[in-house]
Protein backbone atom coordinates (compact mmCIF):
# COMPACT_ATOMS: atom_id res chain seq x y z
CA UNK A 1 0.00 0.00 0.00
CA UNK A 2 1.26 3.33 -0.48
CA UNK A 3 2.26 6.21 1.51
CA UNK A 4 -1.19 8.06 2.83
CA UNK A 5 -2.03 11.33 1.93
CA UNK A 6 -4.80 13.55 3.52
CA UNK A 7 -5.42 16.91 3.36
CA UNK A 8 -4.78 19.95 5.57
CA UNK A 9 -5.23 23.58 6.28
CA UNK A 10 -1.77 26.03 6.43
CA UNK A 11 -1.47 29.38 8.00
CA UNK A 12 -0.57 31.39 4.67
CA UNK A 13 -0.60 34.91 6.88
CA UNK A 14 -1.18 36.75 10.19
CA UNK A 15 -3.53 39.67 10.71
CA UNK A 16 -4.38 42.53 13.16
CA UNK A 17 -8.02 42.70 11.63
CA UNK A 18 -10.25 40.58 10.07
CA UNK A 19 -9.22 37.04 9.59
CA UNK A 20 -10.85 35.43 6.18
CA UNK A 21 -10.17 32.58 3.79
CA UNK A 22 -7.51 34.26 2.18
CA UNK A 23 -5.19 34.20 5.83
CA UNK A 24 -4.90 29.91 4.93
CA UNK A 25 -4.70 27.57 2.30
CA UNK A 26 -5.53 23.80 1.67
CA UNK A 27 -2.78 21.73 0.97
CA UNK A 28 -2.57 17.57 0.66
CA UNK A 29 0.60 15.94 2.43
CA UNK A 30 2.05 12.88 2.49
CA UNK A 31 1.57 11.16 5.86
CA UNK A 32 4.69 9.62 7.74
CA UNK A 33 4.51 6.02 8.85
CA UNK A 34 3.94 5.64 12.80
CA UNK A 35 6.76 5.33 15.18
CA UNK A 36 5.93 3.53 18.39
CA UNK A 37 3.52 4.93 21.16
CA UNK A 38 1.77 6.86 18.60
CA UNK A 39 -1.65 6.42 16.52
CA UNK A 40 -3.19 7.14 13.14
CA UNK A 41 -6.48 9.12 13.28
CA UNK A 42 -9.00 9.96 10.79
CA UNK A 43 -10.72 12.90 12.05
CA UNK A 44 -14.24 13.88 11.83
CA UNK A 45 -15.00 16.85 13.90
CA UNK A 46 -12.48 20.01 14.42
CA UNK A 47 -12.82 22.82 16.52
CA UNK A 48 -13.39 26.84 15.78
CA UNK A 49 -12.63 28.78 18.62
CA UNK A 50 -12.61 32.32 19.54
CA UNK A 51 -9.29 32.22 21.25
CA UNK A 52 -7.39 30.71 18.02
CA UNK A 53 -7.48 34.57 16.58
CA UNK A 54 -5.10 35.39 18.89
CA UNK A 55 -2.69 32.70 17.76
CA UNK A 56 -3.15 34.46 14.11
CA UNK A 57 -2.13 37.55 15.10
CA UNK A 58 1.35 38.46 14.70
CA UNK A 59 1.92 39.90 18.38
CA UNK A 60 0.17 37.16 20.23
CA UNK A 61 -0.30 37.76 23.93
CA UNK A 62 2.14 36.15 25.73
CA UNK A 63 1.71 33.02 28.02
CA UNK A 64 -1.25 32.38 26.11
CA UNK A 65 -1.15 29.22 23.98
CA UNK A 66 1.55 28.98 20.69
CA UNK A 67 1.16 31.22 18.09
CA UNK A 68 0.36 29.22 14.93
CA UNK A 69 3.47 28.42 12.62
CA UNK A 70 3.42 29.89 9.08
CA UNK A 71 3.15 27.47 6.53
CA UNK A 72 1.95 24.44 8.63
CA UNK A 73 -1.18 23.14 9.97
CA UNK A 74 -2.84 24.17 13.26
CA UNK A 75 -1.58 22.25 16.30
CA UNK A 76 -3.33 22.73 19.29
CA UNK A 77 -6.85 22.44 17.93
CA UNK A 78 -8.94 19.81 20.09
CA UNK A 79 -10.34 17.42 17.21
CA UNK A 80 -12.48 13.75 17.31
CA UNK A 81 -12.08 10.90 15.04
CA UNK A 82 -11.53 7.20 14.92
CA UNK A 83 -8.28 5.76 14.83
CA UNK A 84 -7.47 3.99 11.89
CA UNK A 85 -3.79 2.54 12.89
CA UNK A 86 -2.13 1.93 15.95
CA UNK A 87 1.26 1.21 17.51
CA UNK A 88 0.11 2.68 20.95
CA UNK A 89 -0.63 0.38 24.50
CA UNK A 90 -4.34 1.03 25.17
CA UNK A 91 -5.38 1.98 21.88
CA UNK A 92 -6.79 0.18 18.89
CA UNK A 93 -8.60 0.72 15.50
CA UNK A 94 -12.05 1.57 15.89
CA UNK A 95 -11.90 3.80 19.09
CA UNK A 96 -13.29 7.07 19.41
CA UNK A 97 -10.75 9.95 20.44
CA UNK A 98 -10.13 13.34 21.10
CA UNK A 99 -6.46 15.23 20.59
CA UNK A 100 -4.86 18.41 19.54
CA UNK A 101 -4.09 18.14 15.54
CA UNK A 102 -7.30 19.51 13.96
CA UNK A 103 -7.95 21.31 10.57
CA UNK A 104 -6.62 18.04 8.75
CA UNK A 105 -8.22 14.45 7.99
CA UNK A 106 -5.54 12.72 9.07
CA UNK A 107 -3.40 13.24 12.29
CA UNK A 108 -0.14 11.25 14.16
CA UNK A 109 -0.77 11.53 17.74
CA UNK A 110 1.39 10.44 20.30
CA UNK A 111 -0.14 9.13 23.25
CA UNK A 112 1.72 10.13 26.36
CA UNK A 113 2.23 13.62 25.87
CA UNK A 114 0.27 16.12 27.92
CA UNK A 115 -1.05 18.34 25.13
CA UNK A 116 -2.31 21.60 25.41
CA UNK A 117 -2.04 21.84 29.34
CA UNK A 118 -3.36 18.05 29.33
CA UNK A 119 -6.75 18.91 28.46
CA UNK A 120 -5.59 17.53 24.90
CA UNK A 121 -4.24 14.66 25.71
CA UNK A 122 -5.04 11.44 23.40
CA UNK A 123 -8.01 9.93 25.55
CA UNK A 124 -10.82 7.07 24.04
CA UNK A 125 -13.99 8.73 24.56
CA UNK A 126 -17.19 7.09 26.79
CA UNK A 127 -20.01 7.62 23.34
CA UNK A 128 -22.64 6.02 25.88
CA UNK A 129 -25.68 8.14 24.93
CA UNK A 130 -23.85 10.80 23.01
CA UNK A 131 -22.47 12.46 19.90
CA UNK A 132 -18.55 12.38 19.46
CA UNK A 133 -18.83 16.60 18.77
CA UNK A 134 -20.00 16.56 22.02
CA UNK A 135 -16.65 16.34 23.23
CA UNK A 136 -15.85 19.74 21.33
CA UNK A 137 -18.05 21.30 23.10
CA UNK A 138 -20.26 20.75 26.65
CA UNK A 139 -18.38 17.61 27.53
CA UNK A 140 -14.51 19.49 26.84
CA UNK A 141 -12.96 22.25 27.07
CA UNK A 142 -15.92 24.56 26.30
CA UNK A 143 -17.90 23.04 29.01
CA UNK A 144 -14.66 23.02 31.26
CA UNK A 145 -14.09 26.86 30.61
CA UNK A 146 -17.41 27.93 31.52
CA UNK A 147 -17.13 25.57 34.48
CA UNK A 148 -14.20 26.27 35.70
CA UNK A 149 -15.19 30.08 35.57
CA UNK A 150 -18.07 30.06 37.56
CA UNK A 151 -16.35 28.32 40.13
CA UNK A 152 -12.68 29.98 40.27
CA UNK A 153 -15.51 33.24 41.51
CA UNK A 154 -17.76 31.44 43.51
CA UNK A 155 -20.62 31.30 41.34
CA UNK A 156 -21.93 28.05 41.59
CA UNK A 157 -23.72 28.25 45.11
CA UNK A 158 -27.01 30.00 43.96
CA UNK A 159 -28.95 32.91 45.16
CA UNK A 160 -27.18 35.54 42.76
CA UNK A 161 -27.44 37.72 39.67
CA UNK A 162 -24.72 36.56 37.23
CA UNK A 163 -24.32 38.64 34.30
CA UNK A 164 -22.73 36.08 31.08
CA UNK A 165 -21.60 38.29 27.49
CA UNK A 166 -21.49 36.76 24.46
CA UNK A 167 -23.87 34.29 25.97
CA UNK A 168 -25.01 32.78 22.76
CA UNK A 169 -21.40 31.35 22.02
CA UNK A 170 -19.76 28.26 23.22
CA UNK A 171 -18.84 28.76 26.66
CA UNK A 172 -21.52 31.59 27.64
CA UNK A 173 -24.56 29.44 26.77
CA UNK A 174 -23.10 26.86 28.77
CA UNK A 175 -22.12 29.44 31.54
CA UNK A 176 -26.02 30.65 31.38
CA UNK A 177 -26.93 27.08 31.97
CA UNK A 178 -24.62 25.96 34.37
CA UNK A 179 -25.54 29.09 36.68
CA UNK A 180 -29.02 28.81 36.30
CA UNK A 181 -28.95 25.16 37.15
CA UNK A 182 -27.24 26.28 40.34
CA UNK A 183 -30.45 28.79 41.55
CA UNK A 184 -28.37 31.82 40.26
CA UNK A 185 -30.72 34.63 38.23
CA UNK A 186 -28.88 34.83 34.91
CA UNK A 187 -28.64 38.15 33.12
CA UNK A 188 -27.25 37.19 29.29
CA UNK A 189 -26.15 39.53 26.73
CA UNK A 190 -25.64 38.89 22.59
CA UNK A 191 -25.82 40.77 19.92
CA UNK A 192 -28.98 39.49 17.75
CA UNK A 193 -32.99 39.46 18.53
CA UNK A 194 -32.47 35.98 17.60
CA UNK A 195 -29.65 35.17 19.65
CA UNK A 196 -31.61 36.79 22.95
CA UNK A 197 -35.06 35.18 22.21
CA UNK A 198 -33.01 31.95 22.38
CA UNK A 199 -31.73 33.10 25.60
CA UNK A 200 -34.81 34.29 27.20
CA UNK A 201 -36.03 30.60 26.59
CA UNK A 202 -33.46 29.22 28.18
CA UNK A 203 -34.50 31.54 31.86
CA UNK A 204 -32.36 33.98 31.21
CA UNK A 205 -32.92 37.75 31.34
CA UNK A 206 -31.63 38.91 28.07
CA UNK A 207 -30.92 41.60 25.99
CA UNK A 208 -28.93 42.38 22.34
CA UNK A 209 -25.97 44.81 23.09
CA UNK A 210 -26.20 45.94 19.55
CA UNK A 211 -29.83 47.18 19.80
CA UNK A 212 -29.15 49.07 23.19
CA UNK A 213 -25.67 50.51 24.80
CA UNK A 214 -24.31 47.44 27.39
CA UNK A 215 -25.08 50.61 29.66
CA UNK A 216 -28.85 50.54 29.68
CA UNK A 217 -29.21 46.76 28.59
CA UNK A 218 -27.72 45.66 31.82
CA UNK A 219 -29.49 48.36 34.17
CA UNK A 220 -32.93 47.64 32.81
CA UNK A 221 -31.78 43.58 33.18
CA UNK A 222 -30.47 44.37 36.50
CA UNK A 223 -31.81 48.04 37.84
CA UNK A 224 -30.34 46.50 41.78
CA UNK A 225 -26.94 45.38 40.06
CA UNK A 226 -25.08 42.19 39.54
CA UNK A 227 -23.10 39.78 41.88
CA UNK A 228 -20.90 38.08 39.07
CA UNK A 229 -19.81 39.06 35.66
CA UNK A 230 -18.37 36.23 33.36
CA UNK A 231 -16.65 37.96 30.31
CA UNK A 232 -15.98 36.82 27.58
CA UNK A 233 -15.49 40.65 25.64
CA UNK A 234 -13.87 42.60 27.51
CA UNK A 235 -13.98 46.35 26.16
CA UNK A 236 -17.12 48.25 26.87
CA UNK A 237 -18.79 45.55 28.36
CA UNK A 238 -16.15 44.68 31.15
CA UNK A 239 -16.50 48.71 32.14
CA UNK A 240 -19.90 47.89 32.52
CA UNK A 241 -19.56 45.25 34.65
CA UNK A 242 -17.47 47.22 36.37
CA UNK A 243 -20.33 50.46 36.94
CA UNK A 244 -23.06 47.45 37.31
CA UNK A 245 -21.30 45.14 40.21
CA UNK A 246 -22.06 45.57 43.90
CA UNK A 247 -19.24 45.99 46.80
CA UNK A 248 -17.73 42.33 46.72
CA UNK A 249 -18.41 41.33 43.40
CA UNK A 250 -16.38 38.84 41.28
CA UNK A 251 -15.55 39.13 37.66
CA UNK A 252 -14.75 35.57 35.71
CA UNK A 253 -11.91 36.74 33.25
CA UNK A 254 -12.53 34.48 30.37
CA UNK A 255 -12.09 36.23 27.07
CA UNK A 256 -12.20 39.49 25.39
CA UNK A 257 -13.33 38.76 22.08
CA UNK A 258 -14.05 43.01 21.02
CA UNK A 259 -10.36 43.17 21.45
CA UNK A 260 -9.30 40.04 19.50
CA UNK A 261 -9.60 42.00 15.88
CA UNK A 262 -8.71 45.31 17.00
CA UNK A 263 -6.75 47.52 19.29
CA UNK A 264 -7.07 46.92 22.89
CA UNK A 265 -10.29 48.57 24.80
CA UNK A 266 -9.13 48.48 28.62
CA UNK A 267 -12.46 49.73 31.10
CA UNK A 268 -11.54 53.44 32.67
CA UNK A 269 -13.18 53.05 35.48
CA UNK A 270 -11.27 50.25 36.45
CA UNK A 271 -10.87 52.18 39.96
CA UNK A 272 -14.38 50.87 40.86
CA UNK A 273 -12.26 47.33 41.50
CA UNK A 274 -11.12 49.54 44.39
CA UNK A 275 -13.44 51.36 45.22
CA UNK A 276 -16.16 48.36 45.69
CA UNK A 277 -13.49 45.84 46.65
CA UNK A 278 -14.09 43.39 43.74
CA UNK A 279 -12.60 40.34 42.91
CA UNK A 280 -11.20 39.95 38.78
CA UNK A 281 -10.46 36.60 38.86
CA UNK A 282 -8.22 35.98 34.92
CA UNK A 283 -8.21 32.09 34.66
CA UNK A 284 -7.87 29.33 31.73
CA UNK A 285 -10.33 25.76 31.58
CA UNK A 286 -7.23 23.64 30.45
CA UNK A 287 -5.45 24.50 33.95
CA UNK A 288 -8.56 23.39 36.15
CA UNK A 289 -8.24 19.81 34.43
CA UNK A 290 -8.84 18.67 38.23
CA UNK A 291 -12.97 20.09 37.82
CA UNK A 292 -13.22 17.88 34.02
CA UNK A 293 -15.00 14.75 35.51
CA UNK A 294 -16.55 16.76 38.06
CA UNK A 295 -18.18 18.81 34.91
CA UNK A 296 -18.64 15.79 33.03
CA UNK A 297 -20.90 14.51 35.22
CA UNK A 298 -22.89 17.18 35.72
CA UNK A 299 -23.34 17.90 31.73
CA UNK A 300 -23.98 14.12 31.51
CA UNK A 301 -26.93 14.45 34.15
CA UNK A 302 -28.29 17.65 32.20
CA UNK A 303 -28.31 15.98 28.75
CA UNK A 304 -30.39 12.73 30.44
CA UNK A 305 -32.72 14.83 32.11
CA UNK A 306 -33.08 17.00 28.97
CA UNK A 307 -32.09 19.79 30.27
CA UNK A 308 -28.85 21.05 28.69
CA UNK A 309 -30.10 23.10 25.33
CA UNK A 310 -26.63 23.46 23.28
CA UNK A 311 -26.81 24.91 19.69
CA UNK A 312 -24.38 23.97 17.25
CA UNK A 313 -23.15 26.41 14.03
CA UNK A 314 -21.94 23.20 11.78
CA UNK A 315 -19.79 23.79 8.81
CA UNK A 316 -19.60 20.35 6.09
CA UNK A 317 -16.02 20.16 4.63
CA UNK A 318 -12.46 21.09 5.98
CA UNK A 319 -12.14 23.54 3.17
CA UNK A 320 -14.97 25.75 4.96
CA UNK A 321 -12.95 25.83 8.46
CA UNK A 322 -11.61 29.67 7.69
CA UNK A 323 -15.19 31.17 6.67
CA UNK A 324 -16.75 29.60 9.77
CA UNK A 325 -13.53 30.90 12.27
CA UNK A 326 -14.49 34.59 10.24
CA UNK A 327 -18.41 33.90 11.00
CA UNK A 328 -17.97 33.23 14.42
CA UNK A 329 -15.78 36.27 15.37
CA UNK A 330 -18.07 38.52 13.32
CA UNK A 331 -21.18 37.42 15.40
CA UNK A 332 -22.66 35.31 12.57
CA UNK A 333 -22.63 32.03 14.26
CA UNK A 334 -24.45 30.66 17.53
CA UNK A 335 -23.30 27.97 20.17
CA UNK A 336 -20.82 26.04 18.99
CA UNK A 337 -18.93 26.34 15.81
CA UNK A 338 -17.94 22.77 14.41
CA UNK A 339 -16.42 21.75 11.04
CA UNK A 340 -17.53 18.15 10.27
CA UNK A 341 -14.68 16.99 8.10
Amino acid sequence: MGARRGRQIVVRDYADDAIGPEHFEMVVAEVRGLEEGEVLVRNWWTSVDPGMRLRLRPDPPAGYFPQFKLGEPLDGVLTVGEVIESRAEGFSPGDVVWHPFGWRELSIVAADVNYMNGVARLQVLDMDGVEPQHYLGALGSMGLTAYAGLSMVGALSGGETVWVSAAAGAVGSLAVQFALRSGNRVVASAGSSAKVAWLESLGATAFNWRSTSVAEGLAQAAPEGIDVYFDNVGGGHLEAALAALRPGGRVALCGSVSEYESAPMGPANLFQATAKELTLRGFRGSLHLDLLPEMQSEVRSMVKDGSLVYEESIYDGLERAPEAMSDMLAGRSMGKVLVRI
